[in-house]
């Protein structure tokens, strides 16, 4: 399944979650996903960001650790459906959303607990949540740069042509081009 989908899956399930196994479960499902995706980047996306995109696999897998043994849903783990990551920027936004509600639902029970073990455990999930939406901006802030360096290598022509493109035909011929 697209990455997209899969995401938007996540955030309405973790929208849907009700009580602290739920909402536990959903943010390792979360940090599942985030893995999952960082490790298709890593493969197979774009060069400049496969070194940002293996650090987001590798932080992912310590944030699930951090979560302990969560319910997971009859479905399954969520993240094995992943095949493909068409739109990579759409994705990466979507994973950033997905991230935040994870982490401010686990702000939720982190408050609303007094068992210290697992409030550490939220704890723990809260910074590698922090640390995986770090990644993932920076590679968002990486697309933006690349592609603005592209732009710009593209730029002078651009100019040189006007507003409009090159002028052909009999515009062109009187322009004095061919």
């Amino acid at each position: 399944m697209e990455a997209e989908r899969l995401i938007e899956a996540g955030r309405r399930a973790l929208a849907e979650s009700r009580g602290v196994p739920a909402v536990m479960a959903e943010a390792w499902q979360a940090q599942a996903l985030a893995r999952a995706v960082g490790g298709q980047l890593a493969r197979s996306g774009p060069v400049e960001l496969r070194t940002e995109a293996r650090g987001l696999s590798e932080t992912c897998a310590l944030g699930s650790a951090a979560l302990d043994h969560p319910m997971v849903p009859a479905g399954g783990v969520r993240a094995a459906q992943l095949t493909e990551v068409t739109h990579v920027a759409g994705a990466l936004g979507a994973l950033v959303l997905l991230l935040g509600e994870a982490g401010i639902a686990l702000v939720g029970v982190a408050c609303g607990t007094d068992e210290e073990g697992l409030y550490w455990q939220c704890i723990e999930a809260i910074d590698a949540v922090d640390e995986s939406v770090d990644r993932v901006h920076a590679m968002l802030r990486r697309l933006a740069e690349h592609a603005a360096d592209r732009e710009r290598a593209r730029g002078p022509d651009r100019e040189r042509d006007g507003p409009y493109g090159v002028l052909k035909g009999s515009a062109g011929s009187a322009a004095g081009q061919a």
